[in-house]
């Protein structure tokens, strides 16, 4: 009876749950990889479906001229590529995340999957961006949603690469780790997002009558940001480099200037 206690003991013992015990990582990726393939299918699903003008529309009011037409749309059209973008762009971050991370954990799956429910809600940002008339208070509103869902499902994504420098022995590759090769442009990478949305979101709050330019903006920036952030995380990095080599010499030139000082003082 004791026997048959102790094993119902052990066999409970490997249901419990702990964060930092180890979760496969194909599976997660894979996970994550099909719900970003369906919300950029709902997207283009909801760009299609009120979003095509009518034939009979197209012959009487625009005169035959389907270009005419397709101007109508022309913010819901922007709207569309810009959310597109985001998707694609926050997919691209997600990739070269885990493309570092040897090991995923459970909490890692768990703020992954934070990260996902909302990037779940960015066609449900789209919709409101592209329902609302432009310059209404609901407008502003919808673009300040649209900002807290992309601060929210990139920020996660930072807590992931957080949690794993924790123990980046284990969970992460040397290239990523405090002092790697991509140590700082990981950073930069996974930091773009949210620093770039919550000042969009404060700035909508300051000037409520540029809120669309500057969330237009931000999507169209954002791009070229990853485009050329390599660069200027490079420049950072040698401008740091020369810096505190400068502040090394002359730390070095104050220790030789004391130490010819002692000697004199010791030859007087």
């Amino acid at each position: 009876g004791q026997k048959d206690e102790d094993e119902e003991y052990h066999s409970l013992e490997t249901f419990t749950f702990y964060l930092s015990e180890p979760l496969s990582k194909e599976r997660v990726e894979a996970f994550s990889d099909g719900v970003y393939a369906i919300v950029a299918t709902l997207l283009i699903l909801d760009i299609c479906e009120d979003n095509v003008p009518d034939p009979r529309e197209v012959e009487e009011k625009f005169h035959g001229s389907l270009l005419k037409a397709l101007s109508e749309y022309g913010p819901n059209y922007l709207a569309y590529f810009g959310s597109f973008v985001t998707i694609g762009l926050l997919w691209f971050v997600h990739h070269s995340l885990f493309l570092y991370i040897t090991k995923a954990t459970r909490l890692m799956g768990l703020l992954n999957i934070l990260s996902l429910a909302f990037i779940g809600g960015l066609p449900l940002a789209y919709q409101l961006t592209s329902e609302f008339a432009e310059k209404s208070h609901n407008e502003i509103e919808a673009i300040q949603v649209s900002c807290v869902i992309t601060f929210f499902a990139s920020i996660f994504q930072f807590a992931i690469w957080t949690t794993a420098l924790l123990h980046e022995r284990e969970t992460l590759h040397p290239f990523a780790r405090y002092g790697g090769k991509e140590h700082a442009f990981m950073f930069a990478k996974l930091a773009l997002y949210p620093c770039v949305s919550l000042g969009a979101f404060f700035l909508t709050c300051l000037l409520s009558e540029f809120s669309t330019a500057i969330f237009h903006l931000m999507q169209i920036v954002i791009p070229f940001a990853f485009l050329a952030l390599r660069i200027f995380v490079r420049i950072a990095l040698t401008v740091i480099k020369s810096v505190m080599s400068l502040s090394r010499r002359k730390v070095v030139l104050l220790e030789e200037e004391e130490a010819c000082l002692s000697a004199g003082e010791t030859l007087s």
